[in-house]
């Protein structure tokens, strides 16, 4: 299926992928960086956002794990129903199933996993503004990055450490960023975990 560039920031390029069932965006469960991260954090409360986030395995982790203030955001109504069919128990009202740039609501913190990678490198800038504004004061970033650039003309789009220190520096004080030491195996050395600090 030959899909033009520009539909990578449109809805109907991820409902193909879906129905294509492209595994190597699902994993099948949450990112062990992530999941190893969210096992260490004590406040139940924290309200987490998860943009781009598919079939949802980080935030059906969150909700199974007693975080009743997780919300799901994915523009893909295709998306939004296979995470419906895992985590049928997930609130409705934190479905968001629109644009991430159209949403308004802060969080405590978001979270990445295959987000940024989704978007060509020219709207970087963009997305990283947004994931800023979408923060309290305090907020944090957390997720992980491919650390490499795939060199291809569709996603998954990445890079080197250095453009993302670049990226971000802008909009965050960083705390951790560094080569994730339990990534899954097709991906091990690959990944930078991190956690940025809104500024």
């Amino acid at each position: 299926m030959n899909i033009h560039p520009i539909d990578f920031l449109h809805p109907r390029y991820w409902e193909a992928q879906h129905q294509l069932l492209r595994q190597g965006w699902d994993m099948g469960y949450a990112s062990p960086p992530i999941k190893t991260y969210l096992d260490q954090l004590r406040e139940k409360s924290l309200e987490i956002l998860v943009p781009g986030a598919g079939k949802g395995w980080e935030v059906k982790y969150l909700f199974d794990q007693g975080f009743k203030n997780a919300f799901y955001l994915d523009f893909s109504a295709e998306a939004v129903a296979k995470f419906k069919s895992i985590c049928p128990c997930f609130p409705t009202n934190q479905i968001l199933n629109c644009d991430f740039f159209s949403h308004h609501r802060q969080y405590d913190l978001i979270l990445e996993q295959t987000f940024l990678s989704s978007f060509p490198k020219e709207r970087w800038v963009t997305v990283a503004e947004k994931i800023n504004i979408l923060l309290k004061p305090g907020g944090k970033y957390v997720g992980l990055l491919f650390n490499h650039d795939f060199g291809h003309s569709q996603p998954p789009f990445a890079s080197h450490p250095e453009t993302y220190r670049s990226l971000f520096e802008p909009f965050f004080r960083f705390k951790t960023f560094e080569t994730a030491t339990n990534s899954i195996k097709p991906r091990a050395g690959r990944e930078i975990f991190f956690i940025l600090l809104k500024n």
